[in-house]
């Protein structure tokens, strides 16, 4: 059920994190304020594929 996703900067679209997702419970992107290792501040991190 659980599926990996990857987290990908909107500022620098870098892919820095990666984590699982049960797409039952949470059929829309994810959406997480997360840090950004390349821009060096915490920015938003929205959801693409793996």
């Amino acid at each position: 059920m659980r599926d990996i996703i990857l987290l990908q900067c909107t500022e620098c679209k870098s892919k820095n994190y990666s984590t699982t997702k049960n797409k039952k419970n949470t059929p829309d992107k994810l959406q997480l304020k997360k840090y950004c290792k390349h821009c060096r501040k915490h920015t938003l991190h929205k959801e693409t594929k793996a």
